[in-house]
């Protein structure tokens, strides 16, 4: 677990699945990926709309960045783009290690994906009120 002088560290990055990939994929991302971050004490949401991916990650520093350079060298992401990076004063998902949601339209992420910083934050922030994830 994190100490209490590590700061928290957030990654909001979206990536596009690999064209060769099976959407089942995305389950095993999921399945792999809870135990690992509960262990790294990353915590986050992964929301996929059945192309892209945009996943917001939150822990310590080294930890956050960390894990994504494993995804951005990870052969079933392509085009990772990080939209923001930077301290966090909360977490937004203490609650669970990876939440995870699927997207009823495409165009959410699309227009995610051309923002950034905290304009992107907010964005995907504001998309959470109209969605259920699974824990």
């Amino acid at each position: 677990m994190m100490n209490t002088t590590t700061r928290l560290y957030e990654v909001l990055y979206v990536s596009t699945l690999a064209p060769d990939a099976p959407l089942s994929v995305v389950a095993a991302i999921a399945r792999k990926a809870r135990p690992a971050n509960h262990e790294k004490d990353i915590t986050g949401l992964l929301i996929f709309d059945g192309m892209r991916f945009c996943q917001q990650l939150e822990g310590g520093q080294s930890g956050v960045m960390a894990l994504l350079e494993r995804i951005r060298h990870d052969a079933r992401h392509v085009n990772v783009e990080v939209l923001h990076h930077g301290p966090l004063a909360k977490r937004r998902f203490g609650r669970f290690s990876l939440g995870y949601t699927s997207a009823d339209s495409d165009e959410a992420l699309a227009q995610l994906e051309r923002l950034d910083g905290q304009v992107a934050v907010d964005a995907f922030v504001a998309l959470l009120p109209g969605v259920d994830w699974d824990t």
